[in-house]
């Protein structure tokens, strides 16, 4: 696979400002950073950019991500009559849910397999974007593609990631990345 693009959205609205988690499309685009593999390289895509994101997304052999079919392409579908369901997906907290039947957090998962974790969370994303501290925004998001990246591969090379359990015992989780 050439072209591999791990993608994270921040939004402009939090859940409950926008009647809850059933109108995720109402949460708008802030911020998109996509990190193409091949290239070593990061795009940086404000709302006014998000045909072009689309566009790069169905160009993509494989677009890996953290929560992608629940809560990016779903904010993504403000944008666009494709429901993007056939794009070439590996969402790492599908596979997880699938397999614990529970979900767990990025920045949890990240802590037990690498030792670190996320800068800040959405919340504090929606913050600055209101407050017009715009690259602060893009700074989180590229933060989160890149801890997403860093365990996925390590998925990849090792066949497992780790995580707590509800006991905060360090456990193995086989994945097939």
């Amino acid at each position: 696979m050439d072209d591999v693009i791990v993608l994270d959205l921040e939004t402009q609205y939090i859940a409950s400002e926008v009647g809850g988690w059933g109108n995720i499309r109402d949460m708008r685009l802030a911020v998109g950073v996509a990190y193409h593999a091949a290239e070593d390289a990061y795009t940086t895509y404000l709302e006014s950019d998000a045909q072009r994101l689309i566009a790069t997304l169905r160009e993509a052999d494989l677009i890996v991500g953290y929560n992608l079919l629940r809560f990016d392409y779903e904010v993504l579908r403000r944008y666009t009559d494709d429901p993007l369901l056939d794009l070439p997906t590996v969402d790492m907290l599908q596979d997880i849910h699938r397999t614990l039947g529970w979900r767990l957090k990025l920045d949890d998962v990240a802590a037990a397999t690498l030792g670190e974790g996320k800068s800040a969370d959405g919340l504090q994303a929606v913050r600055w974007f209101r407050q017009g501290q715009i690259q602060k925004v893009v700074d989180y998001c590229r933060r989160d593609v890149e801890v997403t990246w860093q365990v996925y591969r390590f998925g990849q090379q090792n066949g497992h990631i780790r995580y707590r359990d509800r006991n905060w015992r360090i456990r193995r989780l086989p994945v097939r990345w």
